[in-house]
């Protein structure tokens, strides 16, 4: 299984990056790649809905990088900061980008049937990382994507991360419990 982990942390090497690292690593899979989207360019999409005609964006930025990554995997760990309660601006950005996906006139995604979930990193245990994993599994939802969680015995929408991601013994244990369903998910 080709497996993608994406931070969409401004931060090259802080929390976000660290626990979609983690994820990566617990998967034991050959095929993975990591993108983190600290320094990338991703402009925001501005709704032109020229990709339903061309299948390209009107824009040549980094998401080049990132679309070719998404079409590539199997499954997608989607990782994020909490701001303000949500997803950071980044992974926003990266979100609406995928309208690329989505084309009217299609009946189904291009991304659909793919196995999704995601990560949130906050600064306090509930500090907003159920809002932001709800945001994240809206669009794999929207994607078609298998959406999963980390199951029981946390039954968080995903992992759940406080402050160092490597000191924080709970929120690894539930991207571990995350990768077990990844793994048994793809496993059919």
């Amino acid at each position: 299984m080709r497996i993608l982990g994406i931070s969409g942390s401004p931060h090259a090497d802080g929390n976000t990056a660290r626990a979609v690292r983690y994820a990566l690593a617990r998967v034991e899979s050959d095929e993975t790649r990591y993108i983190g989207l600290s320094g990338k360019t991703i402009n925001p999409c501005i709704g032109c809905f020229s990709c339903a005609k061309s299948h390209r964006c009107v824009f040549d930025d980094d998401m080049g990088e990132v679309y070719e990554a998404m079409r590539w995997c199997d499954a997608l760990v989607l990782g994020s900061p909490v701001y303000m309660g949500m997803v950071s601006g980044q992974t926003k950005a990266l979100m609406d980008r995928c309208v690329l996906f989505r084309p009217s006139y299609e009946r189904r995604p291009r991304l659909s049937g793919k196995i999704g979930c995601g990560i949130a990193c906050g600064g306090f245990r509930n500090g907003g990382q159920e809002t932001t994993l709800q945001n994240i599994h809206t669009f794999l939802l929207q994607q078609n994507f298998k959406v999963i969680n980390d199951g029981f015995p946390y039954s968080h929408a995903g992992g759940t991360v406080v402050g160092e991601t490597l000191e924080d013994q709970l929120g690894l244990q539930t991207i571990d419990r995350l990768m077990d369903n990844l793994r048994e998910m793809a496993r059919g």
